[in-house]
């Protein structure tokens, strides 16, 4: 189970004719006015949804439902676009009995097409029939906010008495921050907004925001937490805060085995930088080279690439202190290449996932950013007409 596995919500999935053939429309509603929070793409082309969303939080952090289409993003759609989010908001509130301002909007897919809202609205009255608190109705919700992915993300988490689940979505143009990624997240947990809204901006900071795929922001990306408080359990912020990060990392490395294309996945463990937001900084530096990451895909200890990566940091790199292993194993240190069992490392990275651990100094900023490496087929996917 997934975002149906805390009390108080019901989900649904279903097809209204976005896509063919497939699951494109997908509901999340809350029994009872649920406390949100959220995280938005920080793209300035955002999506209609996406202002939608930061305008219905900042009018009021208690929400009822989440309607959320896949196969058009509803950006570059102009105020026809925005006409068109809002009524998607208008149409569930009509159902479930609320105001428009309770209702969250979410869109996913390609850029520039008009939503059906012919199409789109039938769709919403159709899945409100369907909203169930099972397994199923979760996992048809996961399925139905897909785009290019190819298996449903979910996930669950379990604390003393309460529980948070999760899905999102995404395989590609993933970059901090976030990417073009939808995630939504449940709890039965009794949390104010201000901690929830602090828990999951954290939590993101450290999974979504340290996931790079191919280093495109998107203009739709959106983490949204709803809390229904119906375990009347107050978990200790610390845990709570814990299990919110596992949840987020355990979707965020979802996301990374199902990237388009990709062949293995590759952490970045950058150790000693002056703060952690440096580290992330560093890290994402080597992941945005295509250069690094077509020798990932090789298999290749090419400790050059990496080296010339962090050479363009805004930040002062001395390389006589920088020191890089590709598994556990030490290929450069002290301004040079280090002596290793050639052989034996290209063996152990011929296949399978691997990691890179990068130590640029003495400070106590660390960060682990998740990324793929670069594959042919990556290149002919995204070559082709999206």
């Amino acid at each position: 189970m997934s975002v149906t596995a805390p009390m108080g919500f019901s989900a649904a999935g279903v097809a209204c004719g976005i896509k063919p053939d497939a699951l494109d429309l997908a509901l999340l509603v809350a029994e009872q006015p649920a406390v949100a929070a959220g995280v938005f793409t920080l793209n300035q082309a955002a999506a209609a949804p996406v202002l939608q969303g930061r305008a219905s939080l900042h009018q009021s952090h208690l929400k009822r439902g989440i309607v959320v289409n896949s196969g058009i993003a509803n950006a570059g759609t102009g105020s026809l676009g925005m006409h068109n989010a809002e009524a998607m908001a208008a149409a569930l509130a009509a159902e479930i009995d609320c105001d428009p301002e309770d209702v969250l909007v979410c869109s996913t897919g390609t850029i520039g097409p008009q939503l059906p809202m012919d199409r789109v609205v039938p769709g919403i009255e159709a899945a409100v029939l369907r909203l169930d608190a099972t397994a199923e109705a979760g996992a048809m919700a996961a399925a139905a906010i897909m785009t290019t992915d190819s298996v449903v993300k979910q996930a669950v988490v379990e604390g003393e008495g309460w529980v948070i689940g999760g899905m999102s979505k995404g395989a590609g143009m993933v970059r901090p921050n976030m990417a073009t990624m939808l995630a939504f997240i449940t709890t039965d947990a009794a949390v104010g907004r201000e901690v929830l809204q602090s828990v999951l901006a954290a939590a993101v900071d450290i999974s979504f925001n340290s996931l790079n795929i191919d280093a495109c922001e998107s203009t739709n990306d959106t983490v949204i937490a709803l809390a229904s408080g119906a375990s009347d359990i107050s978990p200790e912020p610390n845990e709570f805060a814990t299990a919110m990060e596992d949840l987020c990392r355990d979707l965020a490395l979802q996301m990374a085995k199902d990237a388009e294309g990709a062949s293995r996945v590759v952490t970045i463990n950058v150790r000693g930088a002056g703060d952690d937001a440096e580290a992330r900084y560093l890290g994402r530096l080597v992941a945005d080279s295509a250069l690094v990451r077509s020798s990932f895909y090789g298999g290749d200890v090419n400790w050059g690439r990496i080296l010339g990566a962090l050479g363009t940091a805004d930040v002062v790199i001395d390389s006589n202190v920088l020191s890089i292993s590709y598994c556990g194993i030490e290929v450069f240190s002290s301004g040079t290449g280090a002596e290793f069992g050639e052989v034996a490392l290209l063996e152990s990275m011929e296949t399978g996932d691997f990691a890179v651990r990068i130590n640029v100094g003495a400070g106590s900023g660390r960060a682990n950013i998740v990324t793929t490496d670069l594959t042919p087929e990556y290149v002919v996917f995204n070559g082709e007409r999206s």
